[in-house]
């Protein structure tokens, strides 16, 4: 069973966002990373997800990034923005700099800290889908947001704002993504359905799914470009076997502090040479936590 309705759908990288070892931008070898990226097959990429340090970066900084990405991209692949933060009018801001730019869809994360209600919720989301008129897709993560965006409230937003046309669901169970997908397809055929979580690709697409956005992308695109590719073709035996490549490659996420700095030294790992850096407040990657890395990869 294929699911080729979707607005968006497939494989998309949430980028780490490389630097220098003085914490500023690296587009060198950031490019040639979107290069392999693209090359390997992937569907689309996500600039500024969690995995791209969202939170941590300074306004200015991520508008000339996302400048850059659709620029180098070139319209190879899908971009996304991820624009979302406690602050509204930073929101704006940085959405009309995106749709400027000429992103393809904006990712917007729950507002954090002050888990907000359902009708708070639903308010913020509404306001962003009214402050543009690009595609937007909602980012549920609730371990960082401290709320959840249940299935009744994805099909109401679904079904009030017509440019609110997918979700990223990062619930470490298939069936809270399952019953997003039966309540907001009811409603809005077409919406676009992500899992959040590597090793969630299969079943997201048995059960009506659009695939993944996902960071070990960012260290074997080659590996889930075949998945995705393999599972529309009914190539099944493939699927599977990329499907247990992914599994295997799930504990890399274990080998730091922080997940980000596993993907980053997984990166490297893999033989592009950049900063493992990851923005502080943080504890780096450790001489001992990369060698880990490296034996899983092996």
């Amino acid at each position: 069973m294929t699911n080729n309705t979707s607005v968006f759908s497939g494989v998309i990288c949430p980028s780490i966002t490389i630097t220098k070892d003085d914490g500023s931008i690296d587009y060198e070898l950031w490019g040639r990373h979107l290069d392999h990226l693209i090359e390997a097959g992937i569907n689309g990429v996500l600039v500024f997800g969690s995995i791209g340090e969202f939170y941590a970066f300074p306004l200015d900084v991520k508008k000339q990034a996302v400048d850059f990405v659709v620029k180098h991209v070139a319209s190879r692949i899908n971009v996304f923005a991820g624009v979302g933060s406690t602050n509204l009018d930073d929101v704006e801001d940085f959405a009309k700099s995106a749709e400027a730019s000429g992103v393809d869809a904006l990712v917007v994360v729950s507002p954090y800290y002050f888990g907000p209600s359902p009708a708070a919720a639903k308010a913020y989301f509404g306001k962003v889908a009214s402050m543009t008129d690009l595609p937007v897709i909602l980012y549920n993560f609730p371990p960082r947001t401290g709320s959840d965006l249940t299935p009744e409230l994805v099909a109401e937003l679904a079904s009030e704002y017509p440019t609110i046309i997918g979700i990223k669901d990062t619930v470490d169970t298939i069936s809270h993504t399952r019953k997003v997908i039966r309540a907001v397809r009811e409603v809005k055929p077409n919406f676009s359905v992500f899992s959040g979580f590597d090793e969630y690709y299969l079943v997201n697409r048995v059960s009506g799914g659009s695939g993944v956005i996902c960071g070990l992308t960012n260290v074997e695109p080659e590996t889930f470009a075949k998945l995705h590719k393999a599972y529309e073709s009914g190539d099944y035996a493939t699927a599977i076997e990329a499907a247990e490549r992914i599994s295997h490659l799930m504990a890399l996420y274990d080998c730091a502090d922080l997940f980000i700095s596993a993907i980053k030294g997984s990166v490297k790992a893999k033989g592009l040479p950049i900063s493992t850096l990851i923005r502080e407040p943080a504890a780096q990657l450790t001489d001992e936590q990369y060698a880990k890395i490296q034996k899983i990869l092996a």
